[in-house]
């Protein structure tokens, strides 16, 4: 078994995730680093261990629905620099934030140290002795549905862009929209070199000045609904993840969070193809 997927099976960390701890040298077998990603991992023989802790393989899965509120990382601790958890890249340090206020905002002193942000861990006191973590990502300006598991083969394909599982999101953009943009953002569209797959959109009503839609995409990549916006030039104000698959957020309050029943898990593990 590879490294990334045994490591995922052990509730350790996702298979992503697991990647940068073998290349970092944070992981060891049989008391030996291993920095290669496509290393095997003989579970019957072989001792694992992550920053010198053994790891033991995982006897029951967790499973959590979680409201993440806006202004919360998807993260376990605020290790990041940037608001959707990735690493900051040397442009993006230089760039003004693109906000509806941002002109009347006063510059911020980059020399004052800013404290860590709340994480979705902040939120889960029930849950600190478990070892879930978050399956894909929700950016630090988005709210809504966030699953968190020890489950590595289901969180590996509610994430991977192959798997093709369907999430819905509400947006609300500044202004209005033309059809034709809406069948541009339906056929799929590029931006920066980075395509984004095709997508159902509708508009389901106006605000103020403002639009409100429905979006189900089907890939799930990095800040991939404000990028498809982007790319018919419009700017998204409010993101909100409300359903994957037919699994919905419902009345679960903002920071709320709750076991998932049996009936769901069974529903999850048909929809990624698994025997649970």
């Amino acid at each position: 078994m590879r490294i990334n997927k045994y490591l995922a099976e052990c509730g350790v960390c996702s298979r992503r995730k697991a990647d940068e701890y073998v290349k970092a040298g944070r992981v060891s077998i049989n008391k030996k680093t291993v920095r290669e990603v496509g290393t095997d991992v003989d579970e019957t023989n072989d001792t694992v261990f992550v920053d010198g802790k053994k790891v033991v393989k995982i006897t029951h899965y967790d499973y959590v629905m979680f409201y993440k509120p806006k202004g919360c990382v998807t993260t376990m601790n605020d290790e990041r620099d940037n608001k959707s958890g990735r690493p900051k890249r040397e442009s993006e340090a230089e760039a003004a934030p693109n906000t509806r206020n941002s002109a009347s905002k006063p510059a911020e002193d980059v020399n004052v140290k800013k404290s860590p942000r709340k994480t979705v861990m902040d939120y889960l006191d029930g849950y600190k002795d478990k070892r879930i973590y978050p399956v894909g990502r929700l950016d630090y300006d988005s709210e809504g549905l966030l699953l968190l598991t020890n489950d590595g083969d289901m969180t590996f394909r509610l994430t991977h862009p192959s798997s093709e599982i369907p999430k819905t999101y509400i947006v609300k953009i500044e202004g209005s929209i033309e059809e034709s943009d809406l069948a541009r953002l339906r056929k799929g569209v590029s931006v920066d070199g980075v395509k984004y797959g095709r997508c159902k959109v509708k508009v389901t009503g106006v605000e103020n000045d403002d639009t409100r839609l429905e979006v189900i995409i089907f890939e799930g990549k990095n800040r991939e609904i404000r990028k498809m916006f982007e790319a018919v030039e419009k700017n998204v104000i409010f993101l909100k993840r409300v359903a994957i698959g037919e699994l919905r957020l419902g009345g679960l309050p903002r920071g709320g969070a709750r076991d998932l029943s049996d009936t769901e898990v069974a529903y999850l593990a048909k929809l990624c193809g698994l025997q649970r």
